[in-house]
């Protein structure tokens, strides 16, 4: 990778090699199991002028998500808690009714424009996926098909169909075309308008040691930092900012036009930007400490279980997420280790993993079998997985956490 994707500027040598990886989405079926799968460089580099984080570009977004895309955002209960309550503080706290107009961009299955609808909300969806745009509309969300970018925005703009509200969850770090992007956003943006942004906190990442969570479908790794360089370009101010529990920690920012003066700066975006400098995100060695500590974890968990197959004891994973096919690829952990991995998503039991080629199985798999050992993928929502397997302890079952230290937990 030459130029950062975000300012343009030269960029150094990666600080972080993860080894080669398929698509961590590209779950396999029987039929195309024995198939050639095509690997991709996991190299993450760090720009030193506007601090973007990023992997280079090797497969497109139209490849990775126009498709049959395999996450569906209503599987998990946790988050859906969490999307209500959003909805419900942003009608309060904005005073959106009738009148309003709230475009999700990347809205998936509907799984919050959904709550939006209760309070007779007219909303947007923009989704490529064309298998969960399906699934929202099923549901009487009305969505655009196709992937939102400048071009998209100005068509609204012709028709006068700006939003009062803007939201991306989990989607700016999935976008190359930053810049393009971001401009989408000023242009389909009411001149009062706010735009909420939702992304994994790159501070987060670096602290819990959630190397996992790099994959060619996250190109770029967020700080507060970094977002308000690329605001600003295109002449948006981000007002304010929330800390969230999601997906190992995130951000949540709120931005305006920059000519709004309706809305003040808020003082945690000030205190934010200070613990993001004392904590190294602006000074090149840092991610240098963050790749040490990505080795140690390596070598802790291959450790971990080759202790715990060294004395006969079987080993399943729970779980099929994107995160958990950088973990497994990385370590080199595949069937030899783990003899298969459950996951609640129908679409994705009956297939195999990316790379490990570990088969995906319906969680009941589980009390059949009785493994000793879990090991939790998704280790971000482990506590509402530990208590959906409680039953593990009738066996003297035990979970492994790989994430941000190796942990055995007794059921």
């Amino acid at each position: 990778m030459e130029c950062c994707r975000s300012c343009g500027r030269q960029l150094p040598s990666p600080f972080l090699d993860l080894g080669n990886s398929p698509l961590s989405n590209a779950y396999l079926s029987e039929k195309n199991i024995h198939q050639p799968e095509v690997y991709y460089p996991l190299e993450v580099y760090y720009c030193p002028h506007c601090h973007l984080v990023q992997l280079d570009e090797f497969e497109t977004p139209e490849h990775i998500f126009s498709t049959d895309y395999a996450y569906f955002s209503s599987y998990s209960s946790s988050w859906l808690a969490h999307c209500k309550s959003y909805v419900d503080m942003m009608v309060e706290r904005f005073g959106l009714n009738k009148k309003s107009l709230v475009m999700e961009i990347a809205s998936n299955d509907g799984y919050l424009l959904q709550y939006f609808k209760k309070y007779s909300i007219p909303v947007q969806g923009v989704e490529p996926a064309k298998n969960t745009a399906g699934v929202a509309i099923g549901k009487g969300i009305p969505t655009d098909i196709i992937f939102f970018n400048t071009a998209y925005a100005l068509e609204r703009a012709k028709t006068s169909h700006l939003a009062d509200l803007i939201i991306g969850n989990n989607v700016l770090a999935h976008n190359p075309n930053l810049n393009d992007f971001v401009e989408g956003l000023r242009i389909a943006l009411k001149p009062q308008g706010i735009i909420t942004m939702e992304f994994p906190h790159l501070m987060k990442l670096m602290e819990n040691n959630q190397f996992d969570t790099i994959y060619q479908e996250h190109y770029s790794y967020l700080s507060l930092h970094a977002v308000q360089f690329l605001f600003k370009t295109h002449h948006l101010d981000i007002f304010d900012v929330d800390e969230l529990p999601t997906h190992g920690g995130s951000l949540r920012i709120y931005a305006k036009h920059e000519r709004n003066t309706t809305r003040e700066i808020s003082d945690r975006v000030i205190r934010l930007s200070e613990r993001e400098k004392k904590a190294g995100l602006l000074d090149c060695y840092a991610y240098d400490r963050f790749r040490q500590k990505v080795e140690g974890t390596k070598r802790s968990l291959l450790k971990c279980l080759i202790g715990i197959k060294n004395e006969g004891k079987t080993i399943v994973g729970y779980g099929a997420p994107a995160k958990g096919n950088t973990l497994l690829n990385y370590c080199g952990i595949r069937m030899d280790f783990l003899t298969y991995t459950v996951d609640a998503n129908p679409r994705k039991q009956d297939h195999f993993l990316p790379g490990t080629h570990v088969p995906i199985r319906h969680p009941d798999q589980i009390k059949i079998d009785k493994p000793e050992y879990v090991l939790i993928l998704p280790w971000n929502i482990k506590e509402e997985i530990m208590a959906q397997l409680s039953y593990v302890h009738e066996w003297g079952g035990k979970f492994i956490i790989p994430i941000p230290d190796v942990q055995v937990i007794e059921a």
